[in-house]
């Protein structure tokens, strides 16, 4: 029997082999060649790290289109009518923010999907894609009037405004415009979600989204036992939207987080906005039409991580919302979710080729292996950001036997570089190896960074045996032109 090393942690299987990891945490069309390699859409380990150098972001686009339609598919079957006199259609907008390029928003097109944004940059890349401005939608807490404005002159599918403050800008600019904007607004339903504090978004004590409890009665607002929201901040901005000239109030928008797990948080969250749009109707006789119920769905980044299948998700928002509805008494409204790192997440891997090892002694004679790799937290900064946790496997070759405890940390110049904090590794692993890190499609590309003034890597999309490069990585020119004081001659190639 395998003895597991005093300082892994009690999730971290002790292992000979990297096979169980591959299949459950790599995309779907990963294998091992015959000489033992990994590859990846058909496309080899090595090859990809000799054509385009290391780090290097790989992306299945067979597996971020095959989950793509899962969730479009399921969605659309467990919301489909049911035995009643109408249904209820399904919205599935990809996350943007998660990864976004022209080719990522095409292919979530493709597949049937809208496309979610989250700026005035991430608009114009999926306008650059030929996306229909009606099939994407804008969120943002603190929109800019030149994002408004863009918004509003393309007919946007939807704006998600997230403040009072918002509602009245988009009703001067769409005003001006003569134009009227699709306005959605976005709550805060006040649900815990079992994930870290920095992308819990439904709590009360952070910047997104409308409150749906009142602060309190002020001298213009009445209170009304009847209405338990009034004088909160989504209920004076329901008034202020559907009072408010060139905006049209369509329906009401939540998102309790990212990396959640549990079912109960979404049903619980689903529960308080359809209780909101029931009072909505019952004061006001408008029925809004459009209840979106956001992402945040987890992946798995280690054998730890135990995902739902979309099927599942899907079944269960689906029960909950149909009882809700029932419960309080109001039709079905038009769902839309947001899945963005359950799509792309499980397609993307970071290959990175090995450099200095060490062992240190940590206490007792403990020792714990470092294995230094020439990328880190410029490329993912998630682990020093979140905590986050990672698996990663010996990828240039197949080595079964006794793996023993390693981490796995970047070149920055910080102590907390560190790439994969816990993992079995083979002991033979030495400078030149190629290791892959899976799950690294969403947030990584997104967040990366120049620090410490190393390039970012290139995105490679693979399929069928070939590659196509995404976006390109950057070169040393490319990182040093907006200094003004640099003249681009006789700069030395990044080591």
């Amino acid at each position: 029997m395998l003895t597991p090393h005093p300082l892994a942690p009690d999730w971290l299987s002790v292992r000979e082999s990297t096979e169980d990891l591959e299949a459950a945490l790599f995309p779907q069309d990963t294998a091992r060649t015959a000489d033992g390699e990994l590859s990846i859409g058909g496309v080899a380990a090595s090859e990809l790290a000799e054509t385009y150098g290391t780090p290097l972001y790989v992306l299945s686009e067979t597996d971020f289109r095959a989950r793509a339609r899962q969730f479009r598919e399921a969605f659309s079957a467990a919301f489909a009518a049911s035995g009643e006199a109408e249904g209820t259609g399904v919205d599935v907008y990809y996350a943007g923010k998660a990864f976004l390029s022209t080719h990522a928003a095409r292919w979530a097109a493709e597949e049937g999907l809208n496309i979610d944004t989250a700026s005035g940059g991430e608009l114009a890349i999926a306008l650059a894609a030929g996306i229909d401005p009606a099939r994407i939608g804008l969120h943002g807490n603190n929109k800019s009037d030149a994002e408004i404005r863009r918004a509003v002159e393309l007919g946007l599918g939807r704006i998600i405004a997230d403040s009072v403050e918002e509602i009245e800008r988009i009703s001067v600019i769409a005003s001006a415009m003569g134009r009227t904007a699709t306005v959605l607004l976005r709550l805060t339903p006040g649900v815990h979600a079992s994930t870290h504090e920095y992308i819990a978004t439904a709590h009360e004590d952070q910047k997104f989204g409308l409150s749906l409890s009142p602060h309190g009665p002020t001298p213009d607002v009445e209170t009304d036992a009847a209405n338990p929201y009034l004088g909160s901040p989504a209920w004076t901005a329901v008034e202020r939207a559907l009072a408010a000239e060139g905006v049209e109030l369509v329906g009401l928008h939540c998102h309790i987080g990212s990396q959640i797990f549990e079912p109960e948080g979404f049903e619980l969250a689903a529960d308080k906005l359809i209780a909101f749009l029931a009072r909505i109707e019952s004061v006001y006789g408008v029925a809004l039409t459009e209840l979106d119920l956001g992402g945040g769905h987890g992946i798995a980044y280690t054998e730890a991580d135990q995902p739902r299948h979309p099927a599942e998700i899907a079944a269960a928002l689906a029960a909950a919302v149909r009882a809700s509805c029932a419960e309080h008494g109001i039709g079905l409204p038009q769902i839309s979710i947001e899945p963005g790192r359950s799509i792309v997440g499980p397609a993307g891997v970071t290959l990175y080729t090995t450099g200095t090892t060490k062992d240190v002694v940590v206490d007792d004679g403990i020792t714990r292996r470092y294995i230094a790799v020439d990328g880190g937290m410029g490329d993912n900064p998630r682990p020093v950001l979140y905590d986050a946790d990672y698996s990663a496997v010996l990828a240039s070759r197949s080595i079964t036997g006794t793996h023993i405890l390693s981490r796995i940390v970047g070149k920055h110049c910080e102590s907390g570089d560190i790439v994969v904090r816990n993992v079995y590794l083979p002991p033979a692993v030495s400078r030149g190896d190629i290791l892959a890190v899976p799950a690294t499609g969403a947030y990584c590309h997104s967040l990366s960074s120049n620090y410490n003034y190393l390039t970012r890597p290139p995105v490679v999309a693979v399929s069928n045996g070939a590659a196509q490069v995404l976006i390109e990585g950057e070169t040393v020119d490319q990182m040093l032109a907006r200094d003004t004081g640099y003249t681009g001659s006789g700069a030395a190639a990044q080591p």
